[in-house]
Formats: structure tokens, C-alpha cells, sequence
């Protein structure tokens, strides 16, 4: 249950819906197996697994719904390799060689033929819905398959209007400035060990793993005009996290202290209790996380900062 991952967005204008409500439109869009000739599916699936039925948890003002992705894995290589044979096989005995859209439509029968046997590879992406903060994150590495969740959640709400978290100051300039100034970074920020430091024309990336980030050498390569795109974090005694340039939180590690008040609480050992601990603890802590981050990036981009 605890997120590795965290693609951010704000939520605009979001539906109405009490729970029951929710519940049920996401029924509406509930995952089925693929078909034998489909090439992939997404829908929602009971978080608590194939024990459960329920498709969203609401707890404290924070749901939890889980997507499916079902896609069949057919290697270009092996439907290279398949045409290629039909074609030579056609070639030979007809005496000719095949026009371009005649390999085109080949090529389409053999994969419509080749689908049905492929591999099915099956990915489960958590999605945390924050209502009281209008924030949702979707846990998963990529960004592409976190937009297909956001687009699954569109169709089955029938509107949402939802952008990327944006921040004031640009993640790549402020970690640049923490690593260059030591006297920048906030009180409750603690550099990690691991950074990506790209340069403004075609010199390449940097990339560094288990490294002191407050060496001369870093300086030396951050005095020649690189600059972070990625860079390990921890805010004390909350989480630790690889911050990258858009705002994208990977590589999330949750504290001891958290951890261990997760595996105090009593769930009498009930699958479907340890569930909504678990998630409840951890989307306390990722919603305070992101407000500590938006603090450290000047506030969130487009809302009018305060004067002090």
C-alpha cells in the first residue's frame, strides 16, 4: 500500500460525489479481463485485492481507488520475423516481390493473428484522491500511465479537469541552489546522496549514487553550469524521496516513526482494517509532504503568494 512513487496534480472543478455515489459510477468502469483479440484494457479494481469488492476507500477526506492494465506483450521481433517468412513464402511461389501495402496488410494480419497468443502483462496503479486539498496522485513510475489513469478516471466522472502540481520556483533552479549554497536549503530539508545534473548544451548527464553532494567536485560541476534535474531528499523525520524537474516524487522512503505507527495500530487482524491504516497513515504524510515541498519551491505556481 505505501506509494514508491507520486505524479501530482491539481484538481479543478471536481464532481460532487458523496461515496455511495462514487462507488458506483466506478463500477460503471470496472475492469474485465482482456478479450482474446483486444491489445489492452484499464479499469478499476478493489484496492484490498481479489478478496474485496469495494473500489474506493474513503477515509479522513482522502480516497484510494485502483486502476488495472491489462496489455497483451506481442515483440515487434517475432512479428518481423513471422512476416518475413510469409512474404518470402508468397514471393517464391507467385515469382514476384511484394509492393509495400501488400507487407502493410501482411504485417497487420499476422499481429491480428499473433495477438490472441501474446503474453498478458498485468500492472495494479493506486490513485490518492486528497478532497480537502483538491490533490490527486497516482503511484506509478511513469507518467504516460498515470495520464491513462487520470483519463480513465475522466470517462468515468464524466468531466475532470485536472493539471500538473507547478510550483513557483522551478524544481531544477532550486536544486541547483540548494547544492550550491548550503545556506538556501530550508531547516527541515536534508540533502540525500544521489543526483542528475544535465548541462545546458549537449554535454551530456551527470549521474551520481552514493555521493557526497557537498564535495568540490559537485561545485566544480555545478560552477561549469549544470544543473539538477533530479536529486535525493529528505524532509527530517517525514519521508525521504529523488525530487526531478517536474515535480514528479520517486523513490518515496517513509520514516521509522511513520512505519512504526503503522504496525502498532490494531487491526485485529483483518486485511481489509490493515489496508485503510496503512492508507490513511500514509496520506497524511504524503499531503503534509507536498504542502513542506510547495513551501520550499515558494508556493504553488498561479496562487498569489502572501507578503510576510
Amino acid at each position: 500500500m505505501w506509494f514508491r512513487n507520486l505524479h501530482l496534480y491539481r484538481l479543478h472543478d471536481a464532481p460532487q460525489l458523496d461515496a455511495a455515489a462514487l462507488e458506483q459510477v466506478l463500477g460503471e468502469q470496472a475492469f474485465r479481463p482482456l478479450g482474446g483479440s483486444e491489445a489492452r484494457r484499464l479499469g478499476w479494481s478493489a484496492p484490498a485485492g481479489r478478496t474485496d469488492t469495494q473500489l474506493l476507500h474513503e477515509l479522513q477526506g482522502h480516497r484510494l481507488l485502483t486502476a488495472v492494465r491489462q496489455e497483451r506483450i506481442l515483440p515487434t521481433s517475432v512479428v518481423r520475423e513471422e512476416v518475413e517468412e510469409r512474404a518470402e513464402a508468397i514471393e517464391t511461389s507467385e515469382g514476384r516481390k511484394l509492393r509495400r501495402q501488400e507487407r502493410l496488410t501482411l504485417k497487420e494480419q499476422v499481429f491480428e493473428e499473433l495477438l490472441p497468443r501474446a503474453f498478458v502483462s498485468s500492472q495494479r496503479i493506486d490513485l490518492w484522491w486528497d478532497a480537502s486539498r483538491k490533490l490527486i496522485g497516482v503511484n506509478c513510475a511513469s507518467r504516460k500511465r498515470a495520464e491513462e489513469v487520470l483519463d480513465l478516471l475522466r470517462e468515468t466522472l464524466g468531466s475532470l479537469k485536472v493539471t500538473p502540481l507547478a510550483s513557483q520556483t522551478l524544481p531544477m533552479r532550486a536544486m541547483t541552489q540548494w547544492l550550491a549554497d548550503t545556506g538556501a536549503r530550508p531547516a527541515d530539508l536534508i540533502i540525500g546522496d544521489q543526483v542528475e545534473l544535465k548541462a545546458k548544451g549537449d554535454d551530456g548527464v551527470v549521474r551520481g549514487r552514493q555521493v557526497d553532494l557537498d564535495s568540490d567536485d559537485m561545485q566544480q560541476l555545478l560552477e561549469s553550469g549544470r544543473q539538477a534535474s533530479k536529486l535525493a531528499l529528505q524532509i527530517e523525520g517525514v519521508m525521504s524521496f529523488v525530487l526531478h524537474d517536474d515535480l514528479t516524487i520517486k523513490g518515496i522512503r517513509f520514516s521509522d516513526a511513520a512505519l512504526d505507527e503503522a504496525a502498532q495500530a490494531d487491526d485485529g487482524d483483518d486485511a481489509l482494517v490493515r489496508l485503510e491504516t496503512d492508507f490513511v497513515l500514509m496520506a497524511q504524510v504524503l499531503g503534509t509532504s507536498v504542502d513542506t515541498l510547495l513551501q520550499w519551491l515558494g508556493g504553488e505556481a498561479g496562487q498569489v503568494r502572501e507578503a510576510s
